[in-house]
């Protein structure tokens, strides 16, 4: 029998980063670990990465924007001392694509709208433990304004909680899918 709040308890499984160029992840420890939302737990409105960053890559070369608060953390990877820091990454905010370098653990409050990156870890002479926090239940971003506009959305690797025979293709339906006890 099925605990009341069992759905509410997701129990991370390791990942691996098929979004690289042919498979090869070497700028990024892995296995990684996300919390991919509503996909994982049905009505949360918050997903996040967790990141060890080895080397030096551009993350995100698109400007681009969401339609809720993301939050941007960087620490040092060396633990239990995450302020064991020894890198620089650079992030670009705002339309005027406002320059930032990070030479010390920070983090970075994206409101609802507001424009951001590229993002460009330049050097990583130490580890560096990354999370990308948006507030919705599915990672997304938004390029361009008006009939531009287009969102994208992704998901990850993982299953579909809704066909546990097909993988996850982002088509937003668990987001219409809320906990209740004994559901």
């Amino acid at each position: 029998m099925a605990r009341k709040y069992e759905k509410l308890v997701y129990r991370f499984k390791p990942e691996y980063n098929e979004a690289a160029a042919d498979g090869v992840v070497d700028f990024v420890y892995s296995p990684q670990a996300y919390f991919r939302g509503a996909s994982q737990i049905p009505g949360a409105k918050y997903n996040v990465g967790f990141q060890i960053v080895v080397k030096p890559y551009f993350l995100d070369r698109m400007p681009h924007r969401h339609d809720v608060d993301e939050y941007l953390i960087y620490l040092g990877g060396t633990f239990p001392n995450v302020f064991d820091w020894d890198a620089t990454v650079r992030l670009c905010l705002g339309e005027e694509m406002e320059e930032y370098i990070i030479e010390q653990p920070t983090i970075v409050r994206i409101p609802a709208g507001v424009l951001h990156c590229p993002m460009e870890f330049v050097r990583v002479d130490k580890p560096i433990f990354f999370q990308a926090a948006c507030m919705q239940g599915m990672f997304g971003s938004v390029i361009g304004e008006g009939d531009k506009r287009m969102e994208m959305f992704y998901n990850g690797p993982g299953q579909c909680i809704l066909d546990a025979d097909k993988k996850c293709n982002s088509c937003r339906e668990c987001l219409k899918l809320d906990w209740k006890p004994g559901a």
